[in-house]
């Protein structure tokens, strides 16, 4: 078994590497003391395509494989936790389930602008009563025609205060458990979409937090993400992956 690093990703931990020595490392400091939100290095990783790393060129990221990820966020969360977590965020909870669980057109409206940099994700598991036990959340969607009601709230939703998407899991079915989630692409304009104030945390103050609500958020059918129920195994491999 040949446990060499190949070239491309050897090439890409060089890359990640002279980011996190040149540009984060100087600011980490600073960043968690202020919990202050690193836009310029958010958008440096946009430029050296960090936010899509696995992602494939044709849907807006670089096109490389889950080693050269991870080789990447050690190398950017040794210079700075928070600056790593806002990546981790973007590339496992956001583009990773898109890619695997979108159709086509989302993919062009979703993950391309993700992959890139363009636009940043946020992942809406968590309620104030439901954590890994998925199955007693409260935020529920109520079918309207071709669109869903979407009412609730997610909180510790990290990326939170400035993600232009939200991967949101709702109750579509009631008194059935986990058996009723379903997953939606929400963008955060979305009237009736509502962020609360930046949590206040023990650390990794820089990669922000924050409690968001949905009153009667109106969503087109077009925008869930995979079949309706199959939220729970949607939230799951995607953890699975993170982990």
């Amino acid at each position: 078994m040949d446990l060499e690093l190949s070239e491309e990703q050897a090439l890409l931990q060089k890359t990640a590497r002279d980011f996190a020595e040149r540009e984060v490392a100087p600011r980490a400091k600073q960043l968690d003391a202020e919990g202050e939100w690193p836009t310029q290095l958010v958008a440096r990783m946009a430029e050296l395509g960090l936010l899509g790393v696995a992602i494939s060129e044709d849907n807006g990221g670089a096109g490389f494989d889950n080693v050269s990820y991870a080789l990447a966020m050690e190398e950017v969360s040794r210079a700075c936790a928070s600056v790593g977590v806002i990546m981790s965020a973007n590339n496992s909870l956001v583009c990773d389930p898109i890619s695997r669980y979108a159709t086509a057109a989302q993919k062009e409206e979703f993950l391309k602008p993700l992959a890139s940099g363009k636009k940043l994700g946020c992942f809406g598991l968590t309620e104030p009563m439901s954590g890994s036990d998925a199955g007693t959340m409260a935020t529920f969607a109520e079918k309207d025609g071709d669109h869903w009601l979407i009412s609730g709230s997610k909180n510790f939703i990290t990326n939170g205060p400035y993600a232009d998407v939200i991967v949101l899991f709702a109750m579509t079915t009631k008194n059935v458990g986990h058996k009723g989630i379903t997953t939606f692409l929400i963008p955060t304009d979305t009237p009736g979409f509502v962020r609360g104030k930046p949590d206040e945390k023990l650390g990794i103050h820089a990669a922000q937090s924050c409690t968001v609500f949905l009153e009667n958020c109106r969503v087109p059918d077009a925008y869930r993400l995979g079949g309706i129920g199959d939220g729970f195994k949607v939230a799951m491999s995607t953890l699975d992956g993170g982990r």
